[in-house]
This record gives structure tokens, C-alpha cells and sequence, in this order.
């Protein structure tokens, strides 16, 4: 299947149609691999947070077997036009550096995907022209960013089981915190952090940084969609597209860390079962990535301290959804390994 068809470049009416044609859970899969789970050779509950797990990639999966059997990874990578603010430690051309890393196989990410053997894409979103400074101007018009969404729809393209959605993009932690203030209100210096490693000075333009843009914007931040294209970046809305396309198609996902969490956070704001199909790969060392899970009600599936991005902490924890799906297939039962019980 492909991803589902929107008009590019149309008014966001078209995205909300969408959220009406989200497909449910399959809670009759569900029943019976809990049903089974139960006669497998261990004490019931035994594996803990891998049988609720094994749950969800069947009610989302559709079928009562679930397995991980292609996995992949997708990157999105973007440029932000609030750099020029002086809100990060490197210069935007660190992230197209950064893609030519990815491309010739030596970042993080390609190594923990080529250790587990998961597939690997990386999405170049016009770096060269950076969104719009969002202390200044809306990030993206209306028509770009439903563009940007359908372009993220591609990341189900080529069929995939499993899907972890990471990001890469100088800037991107202060549009997030922008995000997340917009959606959640109160003092926005609460959402911002270090990112990949703001002193003192950068992080004090960043909370400033933010804080204009919530002036500017405010008049129209009341609908998430509008928090999306003013405050957002293209890696954002791309990732809220390609989440949309996974829920479509019924492909598990695994949320990286904060910036993609902010996609997540605005289809959540938008329609809060529009996620459900979605897990927290890991709980993020920046900001204040706890409060916005609970936000969006995610518990995160490890908490490592990191805070790479690069869809790294979503990789690993993929690594935790493939066991807990080859430990119910292959689990014998009490009575297929002769164990008397009862």
C-alpha cells in the first residue's frame, strides 16, 4: 500500500480529514495473543512492560502473530531560520555535514541500525533554504507545510513493520521548546534546554528566542496545526506526516527524542488517539522531555540519559520490541514443552 493520498499544497482542511479515516486498534488480536502469553513456559507477567508490548504490535499490526521483521529507521533533516538568533552551538551547515556522515555509513545511528539490521533512510527537507525565522515570521506558509507532511507520508513508502522516526537539524531543540510552550502554556523557559550544547549565553537567547515568538505568533496558536506551520520546522511537520501515513497503513511507531516528540505532541493536541499506535522509544536528557510524554500519556520504553537525536534512542529501543515479539512467537507452550502445572 501507499501512503494516503492528499492533495499537496491544499489548506490543512485536508490534513483533518485525514485523522477521520484513522483506522483502530485490533482488539480481537489483542485477545488472543494474551491468551496465549499465558500458557507460555514462564510465570504469568514474567517479562513485564515486553508483554504489553507484544500487545500493541498486534492491536496495531492487525494480527494475532506479531513479528519485526523489517524494521527501519527514518530521518528527517531540516534548517531553521531562528539560528540567526544566535540560539545554537554550531552552524546550520553542520546539519547537510551531518547528512554526508549518515551517507557514508559513520554517524551513531548507522551503526546501531547495522547492528540490528534495520533499514535506514534519511530525508533531505530543502536545507538550503532554511524555515522562516520564527522570531520574525511564521516557519512555513500553510501550503508548504502540508507539502512538507505529505513528503514525511513517504517514510512508509517500501513497506516496513516497524517504524522509528528520528531527526537531525541545527535549531531544531528551540522550535520544539516553541512547540511544546505554545501547546502547553505557563513559563516557556521550562521547555527550553542545551540541545546539542547551548552555553549559558546561547541558552538565555533561546528562552528569549522562544518567548518572541510566542508574541508574535500568539493570536493564532489556539490550533495545533497553526502551532505546527508558525512555530515548527520542516523535520516536524514531516515527521507528523509520516505518522499519520503509519497509523494508515497500520505500522507500529517509535518516537525518538524531544523534536520528535513535538510532531507527535501536535497530532496529539489535534486528535489524542492519533497516536496510540506510537511508543516512546527513550526519555531524553534535554528539556523537559518527561512532562511533555506525560503530556501525550507515553511511558518511555528505556531512559539512557541520551540526547543524540538522530532517531538513536527510537533504534534501540526498537531492538526491545523485536525481543518481546520473538519471545512470544517462540516461547513454547507448557504443554508443547511437557510441564505440568496447575
Amino acid at each position: 500500500m501507499s501512503a494516503p493520498a492528499i492533495a499537496t499544497g491544499l489548506p490543512f482542511e485536508d490534513i483533518r480529514l485525514l485523522f477521520e479515516m484513522l483506522p483502530p486498534p485490533d482488539l480481537d488480536s489483542v485477545a488472543v495473543v494474551r491468551e496465549r502469553e499465558k500458557t507460555l513456559v514462564k510465570p504469568a507477567g514474567a517479562l513485564g512492560r515486553l508483554e504489553e508490548i507484544t500487545e500493541w504490535l498486534a492491536a496495531w499490526q492487525a494480527t494475532s502473530k506479531p513479528a519485526v521483521l523489517r524494521p527501519s529507521v527514518c530521518v528527517f533533516a531540516a534548517n531553521h531560520g531562528v539560528t540567526a538568533q544566535g540560539v545554537a552551538a554550531y552552524p546550520s551547515s553542520v546539519t547537510r555535514q551531518m547528512l554526508e556522515t549518515f551517507a557514508a555509513g559513520g554517524g551513531t545511528i548507522n551503526q546501531i541500525c547495522a547492528a540490528f539490521d534495520f533499514g535506514f533512510k534519511v530525508f533531505d527537507l530543502a536545507l538550503d533554504i532554511p524555515t522562516g525565522d520564527i522570531t520574525q515570521e511564521p516557519a512555513l506558509d500553510e501550503k508548504s507545510c502540508v507539502a512538507t507532511m505529505a513528503f514525511g507520508m513517504e517514510a512508509v513508502a517500501g513497506g516496513t513493520d516497524l517504524l522509528g522516526l528520528g531527526e537531525m537539524g541545527i535549531g531544531n531543540t528551540t522550535v520544539a521548546a516553541a512547540v511544546y510552550a505554545a501547546l502547553y502554556g505557563g513559563d516557556p523557559a521550562r521547555f527550553v534546554g542545551r540541545g546539542a550544547g547551548a552555553d549559558e549565553a546561547q541558552l538565555a537567547r533561546k528562552v528569549d528566542a522562544v518567548k518572541r515568538a510566542l508574541a508574535l505568533h500568539g493570536p493564532h496558536l489556539s490550533e495545533p496545526l497553526e502551532v505546527l506551520r508558525r512555530l515548527g520546522g520542516r523535520e516536524i511537520a514531516a515527521i507528523a506526516g509520516a505518522i499519520l501515513a503509519a497509523r494508515s497503513q497500520r505500522v507500529p511507531v517509535v518516537l525518538d527524542g524531544y523534536v520528535v516528540t513535538a510532531a507527535a505532541a501536535v497530532l496529539h493536541a489535534v486528535e489524542p488517539t492519533s497516536i496510540d499506535h506510537c511508543v516512546a522509544g527513550h526519555l531524553s536528557a534535554e528539556g523537559a522531555h518527561a512532562e511533555v510524554l506525560e503530556h501525550i500519556g507515553k511511558k518511555p520504553i528505556l531512559d539512557l540519559g541520551m540526547r543524540l537525536g538522530e532517531g538513536s534512542g527510537a533504534a534501540l529501543a526498537m531492538t526491545m520490541i523485536k525481543a518481546a515479539a520473538a519471545c512470544h512467537a517462540g516461547t513454547v507452550t507448557f504443554e508443547q514443552a511437557g510441564i505440568a502445572v496447575g
